[in-house]
């Protein structure tokens, strides 16, 4: 492995995850460097950049559904879930974030050079204010929201 400028990055990085005691930091950062080491990255790194966003986004939803797998959450649930405003609120939630998140794939595909701010405003949020590294998707999918709202009042 060459240290170069992406291996120092990523030190830093691994040293604010430790300083941050963010451990998926940390885990991501050993991962990659153990890639580059291994030099398995130019083979890896681009099927991980491609298919890693819907892999993870898998990851969670199974995550997500393991009650529902388990007999925990039923429909029972799903209905009790609907007789209160939590619920409705979970519900429209649900809806608005996916929607979201949608624009941010878009924006993601259609404009990468947007992607470092995001990926610098996300591995902020998850080293110092002990975010979720979901951020890249939905932060892309509310800047797009803004990105459109201004240019509706730009344009008008």
């Amino acid at each position: 492995m060459m240290f170069n400028s992406s291996t120092l990055f990523l030190l830093i990085l691994f040293i604010l995850g430790y300083i941050g005691k963010n451990q998926s930091i940390m885990i991501a950062v050993y991962i990659l460097l153990g890639i580059k080491l291994l030099r398995l990255d130019e083979s890896v790194f681009p099927f991980l950049q491609q298919k890693g966003m819907a892999i993870g986004i898998t990851i969670i939803t199974i995550s997500v559904l393991i009650p529902i797998a388990t007999g925990e959450i039923g429909f029972k649930e799903l209905l009790d879930s609907a007789k209160s405003y939590y619920g409705w609120i979970a519900l429209g939630s649900g809806l608005f974030v996916a929607l979201v998140a949608r624009g941010g794939l878009d924006l993601l595909a259609n404009d990468p050079h947007l992607t470092s701010a995001l990926v610098m405003g996300t591995i902020i949020a998850v080293v110092f204010l002990q975010g979720v590294a979901v951020g890249p998707l939905i932060g892309a999918g509310i800047a797009y929201m803004i990105m459109r709202i201004v240019d509706f009042f730009i344009a008008s």
